[in-house]
């Protein structure tokens, strides 16, 4: 809950924080804005009372044109005269197009536009009469001072416009500091918001930062508990193992002595009691001579079929021969009762009498594998030592399956692999479809064969 509720204030901080980001930018943005059409209004008020003077000096030099014009009749005084007059034309039409938005600048700019339309055509009428021949006509106008008042009103039409344009200065100017007041202010304040949220966005964020390491600590404890429970269950079942497949060999080991006693001995005593019977009936009764015969091989059959279990369920060869010709036994009657060609490349090795057991028991297992499901034609086998390590490989070229998906019912894999791991080693499956399998297991070699010695000594004295 306090995760919850610690995560849900960081949210709400971040958001805040995004709110008074996007805010500074709209203020920032507003305030450029309004700075900018401020300044606009500024250049425009400046060129407006540029244009003005530039309209009373274009008509000052066309006035001043004109006089000389007049006085001396030399065409020379019509160029200043010309170049003011296109000044002053040039000036009016530029002050007609500016601050609309504004009546009284309006009302000015209607009034110079045509006062100084009125002078432009004053100017034009002398020109005109004196270039007609009516000199003294454009003298008594000069004189009658008719152009003097228009100048003088001109001039102070473009004195009031120059005073609207200070106002309009005076006004922008603080428009100015207002709008940079308020960005300043509003700046500070979203600032500040933005550095308190940014506070707690910190805070709630090293909350729950602490909160998840706290949870990942516990998981990570959990975990090794977990982990180390896993390990001790995976050795108890290891040592499980180990101590069914030893009491299995030794429920074997005594089953193969008691049929290897009692059986062995009650059908040799059997057969001994026939050999007598067939001796004291020889000639008399040939119908029961043949009936013991035929009870003779049943027990000769039934001595072998007990031979067979014993090595099935307790290898003798092992014990008297050793592992390498138990191998080679087991290979050669697969051989033989399947029909498939089984090759050996058995070195000596070092191992305990344990260790030579499960060796065998793979080995058998393997080749069972292998006449139930392989479909082979071939197989190899190998023992051999190498770097202090005993490798066995059981391999066929028969149709194989993909070890990467082998199912949960393969017990007999399973076992392997718990037999080879409790005596120290490791079993590893190589297969494809098509491509044969392969069983390869890594043992501890032992560094001294004393103790499998012994053991095989005990095992087959206790077998005798």
């Amino acid at each position: 809950m306090n995760d919850h509720w610690a995560t849900k204030r960081a949210a709400i901080a971040f958001l805040m924080t995004c709110i008074a980001a996007v805010a500074i930018v709209l203020l920032s943005e507003r305030s450029y804005w309004q700075a900018t059409d401020t300044l606009r209004e500024l250049a425009e008020v400046q060129a407006e009372r540029t244009v003005a003077w530039r309209l009373f000096e274009g008509l000052v030099d066309a006035e001043t044109g004109q006089r000389g014009y007049l006085l001396t009749g030399q065409v020379e005084f019509l160029r200043p005269y010309a170049a003011g007059i296109k000044q002053a034309e040039n000036a009016t039409r530029s002050l007609s197009t500016t601050r609309t938005d504004e009546p009284e600048a309006m009302a000015l700019l209607a009034r110079i536009h045509r006062l100084s339309e009125a002078r432009l055509a004053l100017l034009a009428q002398t020109i005109q009469l004196h270039e007609s021949g009516k000199h003294a006509a454009a003298i008594e106008i000069v004189a009658g001072g008719e152009g003097k008042r228009l100048m003088d009103e001109l001039r102070i039409n473009i004195g009031e416009l120059q005073q609207t344009s200070i106002r309009a200065v005076a006004s922008s100017r603080t428009e100015i500091y207002a709008t940079l007041m308020f960005s300043r202010i509003g700046m500070a304040v979203l600032s500040t918001l933005c550095v308190i949220a940014l506070f707690v966005y910190l805070r709630q964020s090293k909350v729950v930062l602490a909160h998840h390491q706290e949870l990942k600590r516990a998981v990570q404890t959990e975990r090794d508990r977990l982990e180390i429970e896993v390990i001790q269950r995976t050795a108890q079942l290891t040592e499980l193992t180990q101590h069914l497949q030893t009491a299995r060999e030794d429920e074997r080991n005594r089953l193969a002595r008691n049929l290897h006693d009692e059986l062995g001995a009650l059908l040799t005593s059997a057969k001994l009691d026939a050999a007598r019977i067939r001796s004291r009936l020889a000639g008399t009764a040939p119908e029961a001579l043949e009936r013991l015969a035929h009870l003779v091989e049943t027990l000769n059959s039934s001595i072998a079929l007990g031979r067979r279990i014993i090595e099935d369920l307790r290898p003798s060869t092992l014990g008297n021969l050793g592992l390498i010709a138990t191998l080679e036994i087991l290979a050669r009657e697969y051989a033989e009762h399947s029909g498939i060609a089984v090759h050996c490349t058995l070195a000596p090795v070092r191992l305990q009498a344990s260790a030579e057991l499960m060796v065998y028991r793979l080995a058998q297992e393997a080749i069972t594998n292998i006449s139930k499901y392989a479909q082979a034609n071939q197989v190899w086998i190998e023992l051999t030592a190498r770097d202090g390590q005993v490798e066995v490989s059981v391999r066929d070229d028969g149709v194989g399956f993909d070890s990467q998906l082998i199912r949960g019912g393969a017990y007999g894999l399973l076992g392997m692999r718990f037999r080879v791991e409790a005596e120290g080693g490791s079993l590893t499956v190589l297969s494809a479809p098509g491509q044969g399998t392969e069983l390869r297991a890594s043992l501890p070699e032992s560094r001294s064969d004393a103790a499998g010695q012994i053991a095989g000594a005990a095992e087959t004295a206790a077998s005798a």
